[in-house]
């Protein structure tokens, strides 16, 4: 067993740290503890508005047993108006998985992030269906995306899509925003995270579907867009293809492109844990061998997620430099050949 007198201190002092981050009105999403670089592996802690989730990591799960209980009194005693405590456990059941509530009766099912509301459905998957580390994207999305046509692949619950949406919005500006991933009920919850902002809802521009056949389809139909998310999953295999990050980006990358206008963007994830971020940057510059892919610049994941210097106490597993995360975010602008008249 763990104990729980060696993780306190750590988590106090990265609690601390995360404290002006959060809003009077308890609507923000933080990341309070990574465990990995902060003093316990087998614990990440987050919160979404009034529920706080903790990840738990140990094999058997068993083995944080104490740890948790001291996490969730710990918590409760810094922020008292928490309503809910949510545990995670990756080496648990599939239930286990999705999250056991420990504490409390109602679940967060909504946060706000730049202004700009999100649907959560914290038991949809293993996850709590809204990626922290992704925060800078959808800061980027809302600076630069208004009026702009936009590819959102992989999209999950739509985050990235909907930041695009938010730009367009805000500027009062046309742009479309089509949303593709393999699951609907991942799509559900970017439909609702479009009615919480008043968005209308077009049903064509959320599609369930193979991202390789979808790809296909769009290339064959002449579509275009001004910026491609590319934000897939470390490993999944259908009929059609594969994705498996550890083997790298490229192919993916490649089968985006030619739907991608002159001087538009791609933003490449790569979240693989056991790639470097030296190994990421070197594909990257490979696919930009030919001239038609420049990278533009990397997007940092915030420090909240990432650990700050203050707070860290170990290394991550692999050096993710010139990266600060094993969340590796590119910004690649794409060139087209111009025919000569």
């Amino acid at each position: 067993m763990i104990d729980p007198e060696t993780v306190r201190p750590y988590l106090t002092h990265s609690l601390q740290a995360r404290l002006p981050l959060l809003d009077e009105r308890h609507e923000t999403a933080v990341r309070l503890f990574n465990g990995f670089v902060e003093g316990c592996p087998q614990l990440v802690v987050e919160l979404f508005g009034a529920t706080a989730v903790l990840y738990n990591y140990a094999d058997p799960p068993e083995e944080l047993h104490e740890v948790l209980t001291a996490v969730q009194q710990l918590l409760l005693g810094q922020f008292p108006w928490l309503q809910a405590v949510l545990v995670k456990s990756r080496n648990g059941s599939d239930d286990e998985k999705r999250g056991v509530l420990v504490w409390g009766s109602q679940l967060t099912t909504k946060i706000r992030e730049h202004g700009v509301r999100y649907a959560l459905d914290l038991t949809l998957n293993q996850d709590a269906s809204f990626y922290l580390d992704t925060r800078n994207v959808r800061r980027w999305a809302l600076d630069n995306l208004a009026g702009k046509d936009v590819l959102n692949t992989f999209a999950y619950t739509g985050s990235l899509g909907l930041a695009a949406a938010a730009a367009a919005a805000a500027a009062a500006g046309a742009s479309r925003v089509l949303h593709t991933d393999l699951n609907k009920r991942f799509l559900n919850v970017a439909k609702t995270s479009y009615t919480l902002n008043g968005f209308p809802i077009d049903r064509k521009l959320f599609q369930a579907g193979d991202f390789w056949r979808q790809m296909s389809q769009l290339k064959r139909a002449g579509e275009q867009f001004d910026c491609v998310f590319l934000d897939p999953p470390f490993f999944a295999q259908t009929a059609a293809g594969t994705v498996d990050l550890n083997q790298g980006m490229a192919r993916l990358v490649n089968k985006v492109r030619p739907l991608v206008r002159h001087n538009g963007h791609i933003i490449a994830i790569n979240n693989a844990l056991y790639v470097s971020g030296a190994a990421y940057l070197a594909e990257l510059e490979a696919l930009c061998a030919d001239g038609y892919v420049a990278i533009e610049q990397l997007i940092p994941v915030p420090e909240d997620c990432t650990g700050y210097p203050h707070t860290q106490i170990t290394p991550p597993i692999t050096d993710p430099a010139p990266f600060n995360h094993s969340t590796k975010i590119a910004l690649l602008k794409v060139h087209h050949k111009v025919s000569q008249a």
